[in-house]
Parts: C-alpha cells; structure tokens; sequence
C-alpha cells in the first residue's frame, strides 16, 4: 500500500479546522496591522537560499530539499519564507511603491531533519516581514505581533527573549572577539563549529551539540561590543516593548541560526507544562542587508516566523480547542427521486444568498436523512415534496428546538436570515 513520505501528514478532521480558525484568525489580526497576504512558489533558484539565508547555517548545508529539473535547473523546496518574499519584493519592485510595507504569510515550508513531535519535513509556517523603516519602533511592533496572536489564542506566561546583533561595525568588533576566543578551544568543540570558525564563528554560539559547553558559556557576549548606534537601537527597542506592557528579558545567547540577522533578534515563548526547554513558539528579528544582499536596492527589514504543528501541540497542551466545526445552516432532501432538481434548485438559491447548504444526494429514507441532518449538526431542515412543490409552501424544521414552520418560497431567505440572526445574538 502507498503511504504519505517520512515527515510528512495529511490535513483532514480536526487537523483542517484547527488549520482553518487559525487562517482566518491571521486574516483578521494582520487587516488590524495594515498587512498584505503574500505568495511566493513552493520552489526557488538554490541560489537565492545559498545567498539569503547562508551557506554556514544548518538549514542550507544539511536540510534543504535541492534538486534538478528536466532544464538542468538548480532549484530548492523553499526552507523558510522570509528569503523567497525578499526575491519577490525585489523583483516586483515592490520598493518603488509606499513604504513602509508589512507582509505576511502562510505555507508549507520543508527541511530534511530528523521527525519528531511538533517537527516535521514538511511543515507550515506564519510569518511576517516590515521593509522600509530601520526604526526600532518597527522591531517592537513586529514582536507585538506575535504576543497578541498568542495572547488571543489564550496562550498563558507569553514572554519575549531578545537580544542584539548590532549593525555592521558592532558585528565586526564582536567577530573578532569571538575568533580571538576560540582559537584555542578549537579541538575541544565539535566538526560543525570547527567549520563555522573559519566561515563564521558567531554561528558557533548556535551550536546545538555544544550548547552545555563551558567554553560556550565563557564566550564573549555581544553586547559589550555594540557601538553607540547599536546600544540606542537596542535601547528604543526594549523602550516600545515597555510602552507595549510587553513582558520581556535580554538573553545573550540569542544568535539565531540564520546569517542575515542585524539589531534586534528574538523569541517569544509561553509557559506551557510539559514543554521545558522547547517552549520557544516564534523567532525573528532584524535583517537590514538583506534585500540589499539579493539584489536589491538598500531597504532594511524586520520580521518573524513560528510553525503551526508546534503551535498547536502547545495549544493541546494547554486545553485550548480553536477547532471552529462548521455546521450547515440548512439540509435540504426530497420526499422521492422526482424532486431532486427542486432541491438541487432551491440549494443554488440558498447558497448563493450566503447560506451554508447541504443535501441528499443519494435518495436516503425520511429516518435516514433526519439521522444524517443531526450527524452534520444542521440547524435547519426543509423537506421537499410534490405537495411543496404545488402550493409553493416549505415545511422548515428547526432541528435544534423540533419546532416546525410552514413558510412559502419567496420569503425562505428571509425567514432563514431573521432565524440564524437569532441565534448569532444568542
């Protein structure tokens, strides 16, 4: 028997109404932050990751999808979303057009790593990217963001870790430092870091095999090498998340594990049981080279991704059901075969007048369709006969309260409307 790939699941039941609420749920918050939906293909150049994201980092050396295709093209399953929006930005010029501009979006994203709980191969990503405005007031809004989806969401202890980069002076002096550092530690640290000390050590702090590492610990911290524009950067970054009421704590050790990143990096975690360690939810910062980098002209960037399979293992966690089922306002079936046009007909009506429909298709007995009515959660039942043909009058049924009604056709949109309002106010 054909099965689905390692890492990989399929959307259905629960899984599409969790996927769902949570889609119109971004829809909703990111029209109060004045942010446009965006796409980008599902493959790209390899180049594009190679450049943007970083030849050191674990994603482009160990987990890309990378292939051929049939004009000995070199393409890459995309691995995250930020580089292939800055591709696009780039391409359509979008900087020619008001800016700032806030961007979001949500797909399927792959890497080739181990499968684990909340971690697949292919897996789906929410972010957000600001281009246009290098102030700190746009790191702080970016990082609200996530902390109000989470808070809506009803995620409990939603905290911030956040730490700095700095520009490209603070950068180099904090390099330096670290080559400095390790150099005599070098046989002591993992093959990874090894490599990364010769490419670029601040991707040493990263490392996941190290991490526990005395060395680690000792290691310069970065921020007692950012120069004045760093300090004040970082400084009005933390003051917005103030103003915000947003909980957060300086952590140093917050590198992040992609090579664009300048100023301000960060996570978002939530005190969820069970979690530990893994609690982080949601990452990004500061990438103002990178359009820049790719191809463009100089528009520096802020942004943030977090996977939905981890989000909703935290929500499980938590209690939190988002699952909206979507129930249909009305079932509709025939008392025989012959009317199977009138009800087909009078569902075109409904639906196109915004209801949510659905019918017999097969010929079910009365029992049957009343059975399957309750199965679907169908708020209202019409039945169909030869005599509701002829005097043009529907018996309607609520299938909540079993109260009947006997309403003429011209007016079933309007009674269907005044019923349902009702019951929303209720």
């Amino acid at each position: 028997m054909l099965q689905k790939p390692k890492g990989t699941y399929d959307i259905y039941g629960d899984k599409t109404l969790e996927m769902l609420y949570f889609r119109k749920l971004a829809e909703v918050l990111m029209d109060k932050y004045n942010a446009k939906y965006f796409e980008t293909p599902i493959f790209e150049s390899s180049e594009l990751f190679h450049r943007g994201v970083g030849e050191t980092t674990d994603i482009v050396s160990k987990e890309t999808y990378d292939f051929k295709d049939r004009g000995n093209r070199n393409l890459t399953l995309r691995p995250e979303g930020t580089a292939g929006i800055v591709r696009s930005f780039i391409e359509n010029k979008l900087y020619a057009e008001s800016l700032p501009l806030k961007i979001w979006y949500l797909g399927p994203m792959f890497r080739y790593e181990r499968p684990q709980a909340g971690r697949y191969r292919e897996f789906y990503q929410f972010g957000v990217e600001a281009f246009g405005s290098n102030d700190p007031i746009m790191d702080a809004e970016v990082i609200g963001i996530v902390v109000n989806l989470f808070k809506i969401l009803g995620l409990k202890g939603v905290s911030v870790n956040i730490n700095t980069l700095g520009d490209k002076e603070s950068r180099e002096n904090y390099r330096k430092a670290l080559v400095k550092y390790f150099k005599p530690y070098l046989k002591d640290l993992c093959d990874d870091c090894q490599r990364r000390y010769e490419k670029n050590p601040l991707r040493i702090l990263d490392c996941k095999i190290d991490s526990d590492n005395e060395i680690m610990k000792k290691a310069p911290k970065m921020i007692d090498y950012l120069n004045e524009i760093s300090k004040k950067h970082f400084d009005k970054v933390k003051e917005y998340l103030d103003v915000m009421g947003i909980d957060y704590k300086v952590n140093s050790n917050i590198v992040r594990g992609l090579d664009y990143y300048t100023h301000t990096v960060f996570e978002v975690q939530a005190d969820i049981k069970g979690f530990g360690a893994q609690n982080t939810l949601a990452a990004g910062g500061r990438y103002d080279h990178l359009v820049e980098f790719i191809g463009g002209p100089s528009v520096p960037g802020v942004g943030f991704a977090l996977g939905l399979e981890r989000l909703f293992l935290a929500l499980q966690a938590e209690n939190i059901d988002i699952k909206e089922k979507i129930c249909p306002d009305v079932y509709i079936f025939g008392t025989d075969i012959e009317q199977k046009g009138n009800v087909l007909s009078l569902a075109n009506d409904l639906r196109m007048a915004g209801f949510n429909v659905d019918i017999d298709y097969n010929g079910k007995s009365f029992k049957s369709n009343f059975k399957y009515a309750d199965k679907i959660g169908a708020k209202y039942i019409i039945i169909i006969g030869e005599e509701e043909v002829k005097t043009r009058v529907l018996t309607i049924k609520n299938n909540i309260t079993k109260e009947e009604y006997k309403i003429e056709l011209d007016v079933v949109i309007n009674f269907l409307d005044e019923k349902l309002g009702e019951e929303d106010e209720d």
